[in-house]
């Protein structure tokens, strides 16, 4: 935190995203630097965070929320000066001062390790659970008489836990918990074999 303090203390900061994680990033820039600017793509921040974020964002002086916004361009000489904007409305560009860009959008699940192993979806999050039940049938593949338990992939006794499966909630005591509950499945796996 002393370190943000140093370097962004106080000196406007700009974010891209519009996303549950968006949110408690500006806020908490928004403790340290002169301005924060949220750029959001959608036309409302209701779309991808709590209502409760979002009147936390609204009372939040230094933080200004730009919808329908994308990044252009980028400028500085030995470091970065400001933004270009445009509004995707109106298709005006605008140049706002930035000492910083910090990118909250999309994920990637990194799971190239587990390529062909077990199924994953077509941006690489692994399917775990009833996400490998497709039209009442089990996995291709899957030979025991039951259906995958609920942190399990297509290949029994692996599992999965925390940001690397479809449809998680990408969060750290998210992840740990969902570690936590895979330990209890690989014990009942374990039980079987």
């Amino acid at each position: 935190v002393g370190r943000v303090r140093c370097v962004y203390e106080p000196a406007p900061v700009v974010l891209l995203g519009g996303a549950t994680s968006a949110g408690p990033g500006a806020r908490f820039f928004a403790r340290y630097a002169s301005t924060v600017t949220l750029l959001v793509r959608s036309s409302a921040l209701e779309k991808g965070m709590s209502q409760y974020l979002v009147d936390q964002i609204n009372g939040t002086d230094n933080l200004e929320v730009m919808l329908r916004t994308i990044v252009v361009e980028v400028h500085g000489q030995d470091r970065l000066e400001a933004i270009s904007i445009k509004n995707m409305d109106t298709e005006e560009i605008e140049r706002v001062p930035a000492a910083a860009l910090f990118i909250f959008v999309g994920a990637v699940p990194h799971t190239e390790l587990v390529a062909g192993v077990v199924e994953r979806n077509q941006a690489g999050f692994i399917l775990t659970g009833q996400d490998l039940i497709r039209e009442g049938r089990r996995p291709k593949n899957w030979r025991l008489n039951r259906d995958p338990y609920f942190l399990e992939t297509s290949v029994p006794g692996i599992f999965a836990a925390g940001d690397v499966r479809q449809g998680a909630v990408r969060r750290v005591a998210s992840a740990v918990g969902q570690g936590a509950n895979a330990v209890s499945f690989i014990h009942k796996y374990l039980e079987t074999v």
